[in-house]
């Protein structure tokens, strides 16, 4: 035999087919990383509100995929989906996933754009928002 060989049709019956790069996969929701043109983590998809770099990629890149997480809940990937839905994208869930991931929507094409920087940092909360409270006591005495 050539190419291949009796044990390596043994091993693709009881394992299935050869994946390359297998972690990668799993960790970008099915996708290779070379073809992401963004990615959020869990946290940032479970943020309230929606990241604007979402809307700018689906507007821009007319074929793009969007695939999410379905292991978070709907009320925090419904925002995302309705952006979707309004270029014309189809949001795919995926839910099969064996493997932990911190992943929570990916905005990939079909083909490799080996974008070098696919995560967005996270919203800056305003300082205003978070300015300490003051103890009643000293909120009462000065």
């Amino acid at each position: 035999m050539a190419g291949k060989d009796v044990n390596d049709y043994i091993e693709q019956g009881i394992y299935g087919p050869k994946e390359t790069k297998p972690d990668e996969k799993r960790r970008f929701l099915g996708m290779y990383r070379e073809r992401i043109l963004l990615a959020l983590t869990k946290e940032q998809v479970m943020e309230k509100g929606t990241y604007s770099e979402v809307e700018d990629v689906l507007q821009s890149h007319s074929d793009v995929v969007m695939v999410v997480n379905g292991k978070l809940g709907y009320t925090a990937l419904s925002p995302y989906t309705k952006i979707a839905s309004k270029y014309g994208v189809h949001a795919k869930r995926v839910t099969n996933m064996d493997n932990k991931t911190d992943i929570g929507l990916v905005l990939a094409k079909d083909y490799a754009v080996d974008k070098e920087s696919i995560f967005i940092e996270t919203k800056k909360e305003d300082q205003k928002t978070k300015t300490e409270k003051k103890p009643w006591w000293k909120r009462i005495f000065n």
